[in-house]
């Protein structure tokens, strides 16, 4: 579609341009045909309110023949309508389109009567009535022909013209100018509307054309690449196995024909009757003669458990008698256990192998319903590595890593049954304490703890040194939920790190006066913006082939007058729980797209968006404007969601979303994997690119077989799916080259560069432009 369509073409008057216009003729008329009886309706009682109207002052012959009239050109559209609904499909010849203009006329042409008749023979009173009635009748075609400006056009024209000369004639002067002032209007509205309809018409069509056209493609893959075909008759007996089949058994295909299909892949469970739910599942729907698709059944096979995936449809024979199931399979047992792996890997963390923060949070969450249902207490110990901070910066992540390993191992040593440990992030820890009714056990714990870790480490020929600050909560004394145990237990710990570290502090309501300080850290993030205190880096990402710039990430950093320069870590997430990341995020947004505009056409700005930004009503509203004011091209704006998006009113996100991609923006899926399984939400929404998490990275570098089996899996899902990858957190040029070679499109990190303000940004791209040149 142009950005303008001529208005000649949109008026029907001729064709111009390498349009379809027999199809947009035909969405243009699809309103009418589908409100016929609406406007005949309307037609109707309008012209009987008239009728009464005219009684008493018109002749009635006179009378009888415009009602005549009306009737016959009523007639007349009616059957213009009917030919449009009897000739359903998507394109409308010409010839057509004027037939049913001419049925459009000749009712206008009859209405157009009303007002001459009464300004005649009636008085000024029943003009002004009439000329209500023919205001309705033009409202009436605003809404069931305006989507055909021709005939809306025409049939105001010929109606209203001979309108307003009568109230003219009649004396209302202000209705005569109203009238007047009213006709070029409604024929502009038309003129919008029936452009309006036809682009979001077309853009609807498109999008429809694209879904079937990827589900037939998936359903082209999904036939193409099954493994098997297998049959059953009515007695559930193989017929005409395939060697495939055959070889999925385990058996050969003589074996295997007329031997029962159930018992086959029950195993063992066939002699005790213990089957699998999945079994039970197939065996019903047998049974009933359901059809059936990618059904997930675990089976037997030589004494090993698979995982197949079935489709089945009945047969029938020419008398339409059931005469058994046929259908196709597939071994899926490797992308099972991938996904299981994926699914464990969203719970435990990649390094150190420990619980995550959400296994955490649901472990302590049992062991709080447990303290209320048997009226005992729970405990939360939260943990954090006092100079881990040293360690890393001066022997770097690797030997960092290995530190966190020795720790974590640790930690597994002290906890017992009652106690389940878990990394929280970074050098922070943390222990669930199931039962705690005796407060001793929670010191004895944290002594255990304080001791242990502070214990030297040696890792790569170092002997390192860091020791361990506790804080502690206990519920349901210090909290009633999850979230508050786990922030009182957060207060507890930084008290004991402001003593200096390596102690363990219980959780004391007097500890709250240490939250002023985050309080005041508020109040001036709240004023940052006004004072211009806030500024953006940008990190370049680099195609993983060329090492070509591809496009830079926006990072929002604070240099606050009362707090100097604040951590991104640290106000981040207080801006996204007080909710000011939805301004902030704006002024990034905005700013991004400004200095954006001023780069090369091929590079692109990635922005991050939080869950806060995408809930607000007018975030793709937020998006337009940013992008109209900077002038920026949709498609050089890159947003970057985590899957924590999903966690709340997950349609809200994805409608939001839906709506940024339309405008021709993408969408970037950040730190896939590291929180929750998110495969279900890459298949709802169509992601441009999948960011591989540095974990993964670092993982992988370090000679981890799941990191590696996982980038690999990523990179060939979303090739599958024709989606880009970025790996983040690339630091050495083996690490890129590892990279690469796992098929990588895109590589981000500190080996192309640390986040950079602006006059580095344009020096960089100055030095790209004069090595192409």
């Amino acid at each position: 579609m142009p950005k303008k369509l001529p208005l000649a073409s949109l008026l029907g008057l001729r064709e111009e341009g390498d349009l379809d216009w027999p199809r947009l003729r035909a969405i243009q008329h699809s309103v009418p045909a589908s409100k016929i009886v609406l406007r005949m309706a309307s037609h109707a009682t309008l012209a009987l309110v008239t009728a009464t109207i005219l009684y008493p002052i018109v002749p009635i012959a006179i009378l009888i023949g415009w009602i005549a009239f009306i009737a016959a050109s009523l007639g007349l559209m009616f059957q213009a309508d009917m030919d449009l609904k009897a000739k359903p499909g998507r394109t409308l010849s010409k010839g057509a389109a004027a037939r049913h203009l001419r049925g459009t006329i000749s009712a206008a042409l009859a209405w157009s009567l009303a007002s001459p008749l009464a300004l005649y023979f009636g008085t000024p009173a029943d003009v002004l009535a009439v000329w209500a009635v023919i205001a309705a009748v033009i409202t009436g075609i605003t809404i069931t022909l305006g989507t055909a400006p021709m005939g809306a056009i025409l049939f105001s024209v010929i109606v209203m013209v001979p309108g307003a000369a009568s109230l003219l004639a009649a004396g209302y002067l202000s209705a005569a100018f109203a009238a007047g002032v009213m006709l070029p209007i409604a024929c502009w509205g038309f003129i919008v509307r029936a452009d309006t309809f036809l682009r979001g018409s077309l853009a609807e069509d498109g999008m429809n054309e694209r879904s079937e056209v990827v589900s037939l493609l998936l359903r082209e893959f999904e036939e193409n690449e099954a493994d098997w075909l297998w049959q059953i008759d009515t007695s559930r007996r193989i017929r005409s196995a395939s060697p495939r089949f055959a070889f999925a058994l385990g058996l050969d295909s003589a074996d295997v024909e007329g031997k029962p299909f159930l018992e086959l892949i029950s195993g063992e469970h066939w002699e005790t009757g213990q089957f699998p739910t999945s079994l039970h599942d197939l065996a019903e729907r047998l049974k009933r003669r359901e059809s059936f698709s990618a059904l997930l059944v675990k089976v037997t096979i030589n004494g090993k458990n698979r995982w197949w995936e079935l489709s089945g449809t009945p047969m029938l024979d020419n008398h339409g008698k059931h005469v058994g199931f046929r259908g196709v399979g597939s071994d899926v047992t490797e992308q099972r256990e991938s996904t299981e792996k994926i699914a464990y890997l969203a719970r435990y963390d990649t390094l150190t192998k420990l619980p995550n923060r959400l296994m955490l949070n649901e472990s302590l969450g049992d062991a709080m319903r447990y303290a209320r249902q048997w009226r005992s207490r729970c405990a939360f110990l939260m943990i954090d590595l006092d100079r881990f901070k040293q360690v890393n910066d001066s022997l770097g992540h690797q030997v960092g890593d290995r530190l966190l390993e020795k720790v974590a191992e640790r930690l597994k040593e002290i906890c017992g049954e009652n106690e389940i440990c878990g990394r929280l992030g970074g050098d922070e820890f943390a222990i669930v304490i199931r039962e705690a009714s005796d407060p001793a056990v929670v010191s004895k714990v944290a002594n255990k703890i304080i001791s242990r870790l502070s214990e030297p480490y040696a890792v790569d020929n170092h002997t390192l040194y860091v020791g361990a600050s506790v804080g502690s909560a206990v519920a349901p004394r210090d909290g009633k939920s999850v979230e508050e145990l786990m922030r009182n237990a957060d207060l507890a710990l930084y008290r004991s790190k402001d003593e200096g570290g390596g102690e363990h502090f219980t959780y004391e309501p007097a500890l709250h006066a240490s939250a002023e300080e985050r309080r005041q850290l508020e109040f001036s993030l709240r004023k940052a913006l006004e004072r211009n205190e806030l500024l953006l880096h940008y990190q370049p990402v680099v195609n993983a082939g060329s090492e070509d710039l591809v496009s830079f990430e926006a990072l929002v950093r604070w240099n606050s007058r009362d707090h100097g320069f604040v951590s991104p870590a640290k106000f981040i997430p207080l801006a996204e729980e007080t909710r000011l990341i939805v301004p902030i995020g704006t002024w990034v947004l905005q700013q991004a797209c400004m200095e954006a505009a001023k780069w090369p056409s091929h590079v692109r700005v990635n922005i991050n968006v939080s869950p806060e930004q995408l809930l607000e009503p007018d975030f793709p509203n937020t998006v337009v404007q940013a992008l109209s004011r900077a002038n920026l091209d949709p498609q050089r704006l890159e947003i970057e969601v985590t899957e924590s998006i999903f966690l709340r009113d997950a349609s809200v996100a994805r409608a939001a979303l839906e709506q940024v991609m339309a405008l021709g923006c993408q969408i970037a899926l950040d730190d896939f994997g590291t929180g929750y399984s998110s495969l279900g939400y890459i298949r709802e929404l169509r992601f441009s690119t999948i960011k591989v998490d540095r974990t993964f990275v670092q993982g992988a570098a370090q000679g981890a077989r799941e990191s590696e089996a996982i980038i690999r899996a990523v990179v060939a899902m979303a090739q599958s799916l024709d989606m880009t990858t970025t790996a983040e957190g690339v630091e050495t040029a083996g690490e890129a080259e590892m990279i690469r070679n796992m098929g990588c499109t895109k590589i981000q990190g500190y080996y192309f560069g640390r986040p950079m303000p602006v006059d580095e940004v344009h020096s960089v791209l100055r030095h790209q432009q004069q090595m192409r040149a």
